[in-house]
């Protein structure tokens, strides 16, 4: 499948000498929801601003559907809807005013029509004719994905779209880029809520230090570096492990009454029957197991250590 974005050997560094992003090539496909994860300072909302025309690149190229970002300007534009992390939009206007507005930026015609399904799917149609002033920090955050829609793009950048948005409306907020999915845009995701990207993306970037560290489609990614723990439910509590268990790296918990095995979920072998062999021979038993999986947010966290760590490298492989 050819890639909607294209990002080749990208860089860019600023006057002061910080470089913002260091050799970036990243392919983003059609209809896919891309999350893109790193913590503050990590290079997110610059890579987002280059693409979107807001920021100039310092080296290398970017294409849009084939077209280059910097020459073909106007239309790679047009194509790109962006939800910015900041809530910045003219608080005196109404809801119907601001987007229609947007709508104009962009040389389209008025089309009420679309307006109307547009605030519509976003639950803003009984707030239409309201100030922005009047509206609550969700509601505002949903005006602003309205905006970014208004010309019909076919990719959508998300930049911390739920960021100080409650729990409820998050979950709300999710359903909508999913349904926007459904009809057909590429949406990239910059998120620090992890479970939103475990909940939503296909593919996930991870960018550290202005260098991407790891592209991997999510459920590869889980599995690759994920780790499961058997959680043994013991008949008695054990003061310490058995000197027979050691090589098993078992822990203790909730006051010697479980048993937990940490493995790693790639391993050829989980080692599990040899443990459980070696427990009947050294006469301790259980009555229940659990079972617990890595989240993305360990995961990510993982990551990002080892990119910190003194060897320097996490092995990330290629990013296409």
């Amino acid at each position: 499948m050819q890639a909607i974005i294209r990002i080749e050997n990208l860089s860019k560094s600023y006057a002061d000498g910080f470089q913002a992003l260091k050799n970036i090539d990243l392919d983003v496909f059609p209809g896919e929801i891309f999350a893109l994860l790193g913590p503050n300072g990590a290079g997110k909302t610059t890579l987002i601003n280059i693409v979107c025309g807001i920021v100039n690149p310092g080296s290398g190229r970017i294409t849009v559907d084939g077209h280059d970002v910097v020459r073909d300007f106007r239309h790679t534009r047009s194509m790109i809807g962006l939800v910015p992390q900041e809530l910045s939009t003219d608080m005196f206007e109404t809801v119907w005013s601001t987007v229609s507005f947007s709508r104009g930026l962009f040389g389209y015609r008025a089309s009420p029509q679309h307006i109307e399904r547009l605030l519509r799917s976003l639950s803003l149609w009984d707030k239409k004719d309201n100030k922005i002033m009047t509206l609550s920090g969700g509601m505002k955050r949903r005006v602003l994905i309205a905006k970014a829609l208004a010309h019909e793009p076919r990719i959508l950048f998300l930049d911390e779209p739920t960021a100080g948005v409650d729990v409820e409306l998050r979950k709300d907020m999710w359903k909508i880029v999913r349904d926007l999915r459904e009809s057909g845009v590429t949406i990239i995701l910059t998120t620090h809520y992890i479970e939103e990207a475990e909940q939503m993306a296909d593919r996930v970037g991870v960018i550290n230090h202005g260098e991407i560290i790891r592209v991997q489609e999510k459920h590869e990614l889980m599995r690759e570096l994920g780790r499961k723990q058997l959680v043994l439910h013991l008949h008695e509590p054990l003061a310490r492990v058995p000197a027979s268990l050691e090589s098993f790296e078992l822990e203790l918990a909730a006051s010697g009454a479980r048993l937990v095995y940490t493995y790693e979920t790639r391993a050829a072998r989980t080692g599990i029957t040899a443990l459980l062999t070696e427990l009947s021979e050294a006469g301790i038993r259980f009555h229940d197991v659990d079972t617990n999986e890595s989240s993305l947010e360990e995961i990510f966290v993982g990551l990002v250590r080892q990119e910190a760590s003194p060897d320097g490298r996490t092995g990330a492989g290629p990013t296409q």
